[in-house]
């Protein structure tokens, strides 16, 4: 009796195993692939390992996008320990093709098409051959993973490779469902997710679809490189226009906040580390001792601009501390380009602006720093002060403060409110004055005059 008792137990939970219904999380990737497609591709895995799903399906309908973030989303669909499923509704084109083809199955919509995976910018232009290279042993190395064919793979990725009675070399290959099918790259039609869950699961299913979260799409959009290149011009703007006003005002705080978004999502990533943080914290101060301190420009100065430009750009990579091995050489380059041409953009704005703002041309033709509302003696108003004259110009005295570009000179004894003409005067300087504005004189150092 024990025996059969036991066995009737047995059964009992082999009936109701083989009954259980597959838990599936469905991800849906319609957009650019971008930093945000890569924050919701983590969010939605994550959420799949904490419940124990059964099954991943992504739910593709895309162009394609940035490479970089396409080969993120890869590496997570290879390296998941749940099945992933791709279901291509109408379109899996360039990194959408990539995404796919690391997937375990591949479902397409009936006149969906996958494939045209060659790298090009954002007008649309070919990207020269390194980067056609990289993409293809990216294409070639994926569907190896899955067994697929990777001729099939680089031929979506480069116009000379010839597959006899598939593709000719002049084209890019894109296939089409049917195609699809043919060689291997996709194990079935459908037309909807659950047709999908129907062929894969034979004891039922439910259905899951991920829905990320405000801090999730956050993450996403304070990512994008785009935005950190911004980010990158604000801080190094904010850091140049407040050291040429004195006080602690309005571009300081721009650049404060910048750098708080610029680092914040990079910390919570995992990317940015103390130290770098820190780095670039010694670096501003460097900088700012070289200019509000120390005489000239020096090793402070230096040393302050290349410990920040160091922090940026390893803020951006997968360190650990100051080992980089496991960092590829296209991640390294990657960061370097986008901080390089943030900075050199930022010095050509702030020169730029400088000038428009602090020119004595912007004043006198009443610039958005100056107010233009006429104040008339008849009305009341008092006028400036008497002893600042056109007798002035062309004296020459000496700058009692730094001129950033407004303090105080000294000429023939009496101290007047100035406003330097162009660069920087550090204070002690010989000045001429070149002109009279308001109640202050312009000034420029005797070397210029």
């Amino acid at each position: 009796m024990r025996h059969i008792f036991l066995l009737t137990i047995f059964l009992c939970v082999s009936l109701f195993s083989s009954a259980k219904k597959s838990d599936i999380c469905v991800l849906s990737i319609f957009d650019e692939i971008n930093s945000s497609s890569w924050e919701v591709t983590k969010g939605a895995f994550e959420m799949a390992e904490r419940e124990k799903a059964d099954i991943i399906i992504l739910h593709i309908n895309t162009y394609g996008g940035e490479l970089v973030y396409a080969d993120s989303i890869r590496t997570r669909i290879l390296n998941s320990r749940i099945p992933v499923y791709a279901f291509i509704d109408n379109n899996a084109a360039s990194a959408g093709a990539l995404i796919s083809i690391a997937c375990d199955s591949i479902y397409m919509r009936s006149g969906g098409s996958i494939g045209a995976a060659t790298v090009v910018d954002q007008q649309g232009t070919k990207q020269m051959d390194k980067y056609q290279s990289y993409m293809r042993s990216m294409m070639r190395s994926t569907a190896e993973t899955n067994g697929r064919d990777p001729r099939v793979a680089e031929a979506m990725v480069d116009e000379a490779i010839q597959i006899e009675g598939l593709i000719d070399s002049l084209h890019i290959l894109t296939l089409t469902s049917d195609e699809a099918i043919a060689n291997g790259y996709c194990e079935g039609k459908a037309e909807k997710i659950d047709d999908v869950a129907q062929r894969v699961c034979t004891t039922g299913y439910t259905i899951k679809e991920y829905q990320p979260t405000t801090l999730v799409m956050t993450k996403g959009f304070l990512g994008s490189t785009v935005l950190r290149g911004i980010l990158i011009l604000l801080i190094l703007g904010g850091i140049y226009f407040e050291l040429q006003t004195p006080g602690i005002g309005f571009p300081i705080c721009v650049s404060i906040v910048a750098a708080i978004l610029y680092f914040a999502p990079l910390y919570i990533d995992g990317l940015a580390a103390n130290w770098e943080i820190l780095l670039f914290i010694i670096g501003l101060i460097l900088l700012a001792l070289e200019i509000l301190v120390i005489p000239g420009f020096g090793i402070a100065g230096i040393s302050g601009i290349v410990f920040m430009f160091v922090s940026l750009t390893t803020a951006l990579l997968n360190n650990d501390s100051l080992d980089f091995s496991n960092v590829s050489s296209d991640d390294i380059a990657t960061s370097l380009t986008l901080v390089s041409l943030s900075i050199i953009i930022a010095i050509i704005a702030c020169i730029i602006l400088a000038h428009y703002f602090f020119s004595q041309r912007a004043i006198d033709r009443k610039s958005l720093m100056v107010l233009s509302t006429t104040q008339k003696s008849e009305d009341g108003y008092v006028g400036t002060d008497e002893k600042v004259n056109d007798s002035l110009i062309g004296q020459t005295g000496t700058a009692l403060t730094d001129l950033r570009p407004s303090g105080k000179v000294d000429v023939n004894g009496i101290s007047y409110d100035a406003m330097a003409e162009r660069e920087l005067i550090r204070r002690g300087t010989t000045v001429t004055v070149v002109s009279i504005s308001t109640s202050q004189v312009v000034v420029r150092t005797s070397s210029h005059s």
